[in-house]
This record gives C-alpha cells, structure tokens and sequence, in this order.
C-alpha cells in the first residue's frame, strides 16, 4: 500500500491509533524508531521550538520545508496541521495544500477557528464553503490527502460545546471530510455521542482526564492525537536539567 492508503486504513482499525505530533525532523525520526504508525505537525510544538506563538504566526514556507524534509527521512504517513489553511482566501489554501501534497505529505488538518487576538469559531456555513471547494478540489485532482476537519467547540470552553460540535459535523461530513477531530473533548458521554453522530472517524486529543486509549477504543475513536504536549514536556525536563547543572556546577545531571 502507498503511505496515503496506509494512512486511511489505519482510521478504519477496530482499535485506535496514537499520532506521534512532531516539532522538528528528530523527533519525526524518534516516533518512527518507536514503533509509531503515523505521524503530524503539532503546530503550536513547531511554532514554539522557533519561538513563534501559535496561530499561523510560523510563515508557511517554514512549515513546507520541514514538511519536505520529514519526508524525506522517514518512511511512515505524515500529516500537517495546516491551522485555518495560511490564508483566508478559498485559492490560498487550495494553492498551499497543493504544495503540502507535492511535498509527500498525506494528510491535513483544517480547523473551523481563526486565531487572533482571541480564537474565534467561523460561521458554519462560511466554514462549509471552505471545506467543499477543498475537498472538490481533493476529488478532483485525484490527491492523496486525507482531509480531517478540526471543530473547536471543546477547545474553546463553550458551555454547548456538545451541541455545537453536533451541529457541525454534519456539515463537515457533507462538505466532504474524511475525518473530525475534537481537541479537549474528555467525557466518555461526549464522546460516545460525538462517534454515534458521525459516520466519520474520529479523532480526540491528549488531555487531563481523557479515557485510556482502550475505552477510546471502546467508544469507537480511531485517531488520538498528543497534540504539543510531549514537547511540552521534553522541554519542561530540559528547564530542570539546566537548571540543576548551574545549581550544582558539574554536568552530573545530563552525564548520570
């Protein structure tokens, strides 16, 4: 099978997959070494490790050329976050996910939020229209990307964050998404309403709280995202380990 192929199979497993997010090309590298299936860009990870906020505030060019070179080093299916597209035109973001698929990349994620000053959900109808020229001009070119549509309803703390999330992934499913993802949804009873309203997979993310991946599986997820918060922590022990050799002047810490 083409890494694309493999990729939109492992959405249709009876148990649930763990998207290893990466920040740069070793950490890519270390997924793969450790037996991950596939692989993404977790966005506010790569544009903090450059010291940018979140927020497509990272220029796109930076993300095509790692996108390019994780390519080129690692053989498992690479997906991108591409946030709200890296532009607010529908041509603008048809012209980047053509330059992410000829990169080698097989899948993306859009997400129905602008960030901003504050992070604001897109009308639904807006968003659709975005969504269905996307995905007409996926079908119509024959591309090999695997379309998951992010709805940020839980991310953003809504009080109907359910019943907006309801709301719009039937809209998405008939745009012509091939997968939802909700960020910060945790409650079993969420989310096992949230797969029986879908006929997409679908994908939740790293949290305090969320169920064990094999009652995600029981509730009929498929995709489970780490989202910044391996590279969070990596980054919280490097502060640790610094801290600790100025303390106690010797290397003791990184040498034990």
């Amino acid at each position: 099978m083409s890494t694309f192929e493999t990729f939109s199979q492992l959405h249709q497993n009876s148990t649930p997959f763990v998207l290893g997010n990466i920040w740069d090309v070793h950490s890519a590298k270390i997924f793969e070494a450790n037996g991950y299936k596939a692989i993404g860009v977790s966005s506010q990870a790569l544009s903090n490790s450059l010291g940018y906020e979140d927020g497509e505030n990272l220029p796109f060019e930076i993300l095509l050329q790692l996108a390019k070179r994780v390519v080129d080093v690692v053989r498992i299916p690479f997906s991108v976050d591409m946030e709200g597209g890296y532009s607010r035109s529908i041509n603008g973001i048809i012209e980047n996910i053509n330059k992410l698929h000829d990169a080698g990349v097989v899948g993306i994620n859009l997400e129905d939020t602008i960030a901003g000053a504050t992070r604001q959900l897109q009308p639904v109808a807006e968003f659709q229209k975005i969504l269905s020229a996307v995905a007409a001009h996926i079908s119509r070119n024959n591309l090999q990307l695997f379309l998951n549509v992010r709805t940020d309803g839980f991310l953003l703390g809504m009080p109907t964050a359910l019943d907006e999330t309801l709301t719009r992934i039937k809209s998405y499913e008939n745009a012509g998404a091939n997968g939802i993802f909700v960020p910060c949804i945790t409650n079993g009873n969420d989310i096992k309403a949230v797969v029986k309203a879908a006929s997409l997979p679908i994908n939740v993310m790293c949290m305090p709280n969320l169920p064990n991946f094999d009652e995600l599986g029981s509730l009929g997820v498929k995709r489970i995202s780490m989202g910044p918060f391996l590279f969070n922590k990596v980054y919280d022990n490097a502060g640790k380990l610094a801290k600790a050799i100025n303390d106690q002047k010797n290397f003791s810490a990184i040498l034990s």
